[in-house]
């Protein structure tokens, strides 16, 4: 069963070493990896920067069965999650299996095969000249995994005049040096260095977009402007200081923020009534706020005085939590409002790392532009949001604009002949298409908060049980997915722990809590219900039970839970966890009342 993945990232990786792992005589798996750069890592190895880091944790990020050490530090910058991803390769003998600087141009039906197929044609790169070969060579294979990404092509939206901003001559500097003109997409950007002395436009406000700021920040740039659409929700990627009370709360080590949300009654052991209303994310949400109001004074997000979501879209439940915290000290300080004495009541502290100098600069938010004049002055539309009254009158002429915009997916070499499906056409869990179940889409999925690569692995091993024919059907609905608008441009956001534990349930190996007391005990029980929805936890029994799986829940995943402390694990584990058990008991109560009016009860 000749498999081609195409893309040597982590989901390429994982589904190839899942294939490999779990090939039989019956279902003879034999994965090759295509892959058009010179290296493995995708977008993390080429469209990286640099002083780039994980949002995600280690603990979340890496693979249930190939952990990095406990004194490594919880957010890997993304050269030595690269070098993560060489070991992994190199640990599960997968090198051979990659075939560099191989591009798949075109994937075709198979229809001289009685047995069906693709038929998948790719062109080879000449090292001594630079050029793809013109004749491409075609393989055979019974099966696809496309693991290309969400982060491959960049969008770049259409903004009236950007040409005037190339067009402009060049201009001294305050250091007295020229700088020219650079409009560019994020994935172009590589060193700080090239931010210096320059008055900065960063297009977009996800994680990429806020990065830029702190390093526009960083590296002296004259002027920074941060134009966002529609606002962010800010969230630190690790829990920092705070005083209650005058009394600081010091984690010796910044508990990562992925970590923290707790498996039973929240991902695990959910009634249906309750998956399906999302009562949970809206009762964090409502919480969360408060807590943060509590704490910051804004509910806008951790510390975050403007660039606030509408209040429709303001939650978990609706946005991609942006975990790019570094520049928010430079974004507030034309906005901070905070009255003494409820600094004294309850205060965030910011990492000293990420405080701003002893200076006045500020990073500036503001709207998108609508467009540039003749002499390439931004122009910002008449807004009632206070950065678009405060940047009304701005005289801004950028010397470099970045689209940090995002990605968009391109499936054009699939035949179109074909009828081949995309992955937003993907309607089982969101990694295959009903009727065309050899196709799959790994890691075309992205968390609210958490992180791809463990998703792929969960994929991987989903799509391997299907082949298999051990998955039952019909599945369950999906409840996994984020509240996205109708015309909302990302549509494939879905709740990390929710999405797991569903794969989970699929493929037969969510724990039992009693089957799960019996083979592992009690420390191993209280680890899943406190721990987060990290992947080992679903190799503790099932098809995918792994021998390493106790250790590392025992060590590294227990780890997570200890260092929250008495009060986090009270606060935001055990009484959390109490408060969800009691809606599950009393949804559990209503559904036996149900059936016993004679009316059916459906789970699916």
């Amino acid at each position: 069963m000749k498999v081609a993945i195409i893309g040597a990232g982590p989901a390429g990786l994982v589904a190839c070493k899942t294939l490999l792992q779990f090939a039989t005589q019956e279902f003879p798996f034999d994965p090759i990896i295509f892959e058009q750069e010179g290296d493995l890592g995708g977008t993390f190895r080429y469209r990286s920067y640099e002083n780039s880091q994980l949002v995600s944790s280690k603990q979340l990020t890496s693979f249930s069965d190939f952990r990095l050490p406990l004194d490594h530090p919880d957010h890997l910058w993304l050269n030595d999650y690269v070098d993560y991803l060489r070991a992994y390769a190199r640990k599960f003998n997968l090198e051979s299996r990659i075939k560099y600087y191989h591009r798949v141009v075109r994937i075709s039906r198979d229809v001289s095969n009685p047995k069906g197929g693709h038929l998948v044609s790719y062109v080879k790169k000449n090292l001594n000249t630079g050029e793809w070969d013109s004749d491409p060579t075609v393989l055979h294979a019974s099966h696809i995994a496309l693991c290309t990404g969400l982060h491959v092509i960049p969008s770049i939206p259409s903004i009236p005049g950007i040409e005037n901003v190339l067009n402009r001559p060049p201009r001294k500097g305050v250091d007295g040096t020229m700088i020219t003109s650079a409009v560019y997409h994020s994935s172009k950007h590589k060193k700080r260095s090239e931010l210096r002395g320059r008055r900065v436009m960063i297009l977009g406000t996800g994680e990429t977009g806020t990065d830029l700021a702190y390093e526009s920040a960083k590296a002296g740039a004259e002027e920074a402007v941060l134009c966002t659409k529609r606002g962010f929700l800010s969230i630190p990627k690790a829990l920092n200081d705070f005083e209650v009370f005058g009394v600081p709360f010091k984690a010796p080590r910044p508990l990562p923020i992925d970590s923290l949300i707790t498996n039973l009654a929240e991902t695990a052991y959910v009634h249906p009534w309750v998956a399906h209303s999302h009562i949970r994310w809206f009762i964090s949400d409502f919480v969360l706020k408060r807590v943060l109001w509590f704490l910051t004074g804004t509910q806008a997000g951790c510390n975050q005085w403007v660039g606030e979501l509408e209040p429709d879209r303001l939650g978990r439940a609706y946005v991609f939590l942006n975990k790019s915290q570094k520049a928010m000290p430079y974004i507030n300080r034309p906005y901070r409002k905070r009255s003494a004495w409820m600094d004294k009541l309850a205060k965030y502290i910011d990492p000293p790392e990420d405080m701003p100098p002893q200076t006045d600069f500020t990073v500036d938010l503001a709207p998108f532009p609508v467009k540039f004049d003749e002499d390439g002055r931004a122009v910002f539309p008449d807004l009632k949001r206070k950065d678009a009254i405060r940047m009304k009158n701005r005289d801004f002429k950028p010397d470099t604009v970045i689209f940090a915009t995002g990605y968009t997916q391109d499936f054009s070499l699939f035949d179109p002949e074909g009828k081949y499906p995309t992955a937003g056409e993907a309607d089982i869990r969101n990694v295959l298409k009903s009727g065309d179940e050899t196709v799959a889409f790994i890691g075309f999925v992205r968390p609210g908060v958490g992180a791809i690569p463990p998703i792929a692995e969960m994929q991987s091993f989903f799509w391997v049980s299907f082949l298999k024919g051990h998955i039952k059907r019909p599945l369950s609905l999906p409840h996994y997915h984020l509240l996205m608008k109708e015309n909302a441009r990302i549509k494939y956001g879905v709740d990390h722990g929710a999405y797991m534990s569903t794969l989970a349930k699929d493929i037969g190996a969510a724990p039992g809590l009693w089957e799960l007391f019996r083979e592992h005990g009690l420390h191993i029980l209280i680890c899943y219900c406190f721990g987060a929805a990290f992947t080992t936890f679903y190799r503790l029994i099932g098809p995918y039970r792994s021998s390493q799986a106790p250790k590392i829940v025992k060590t590294e995943l227990w780890d997570t839970i200890v260092r929250r402390g008495f009060w986090g694990n009270l606060i935001m584990g055990l009484i959390p966890m109490v408060f969800y058990l009691i809606i599950n008991g009393l949804a559990f109560v209503a559904e036996i009342a149900w059936v016993a009016t004679g009316r059916p009860f459906k789970r699916t």
